[in-house]
């Protein structure tokens, strides 16, 4: 359904760091830089972290949650921690949720507020 997600950032090192650490233990990496934007993910970019084309400040979308697919509870406990260490906030605790079985997640905002969310749904 979708070829890619951005989020805006206004400290494009920062967010850099902050999803280096975030992402790995998901899979994905920094697959490409440019002077504005990073691209992220396994084989090819689809999430990316950019300064916003119109040049005003990022903000992020209240009510709006990026997801991202992890392969493990030990991932998402891993994304969640490094959030922490790298400026990002709680929004929820690694544990259990009851959106199906097996459903493990945590919740975390980035530097500029954007949420992001991070699931398991492997039976563990």
């Amino acid at each position: 359904m979708f070829t890619h997600m951005t989020v805006g950032t206004n400290d494009l090192s920062a967010a850099r760091a902050f999803y280096d650490a975030v992402l790995q233990p998901l899979g994905y990496k920094r697959l490409f830089d440019r002077e504005d934007r990073s691209g992220y993910g396994a084989d090819r970019p689809s999430f990316f972290v950019l300064h916003p084309v119109d040049g005003k400040l990022a903000t992020y979308g209240n009510g709006s949650t990026i997801g991202f697919a992890a392969p493990s509870q030990t991932a998402v406990n891993e994304f969640h921690k490094q959030a922490l260490a790298h400026g990002g906030r709680c929004e929820g605790p690694p544990g259990p949720r009851p959106f199906g079985p097996n459903v493990y997640a945590a919740y975390v905002r980035d530097p500029v507020g954007n949420k992001l969310a991070v699931i398991c749904t492997a039976a563990q």
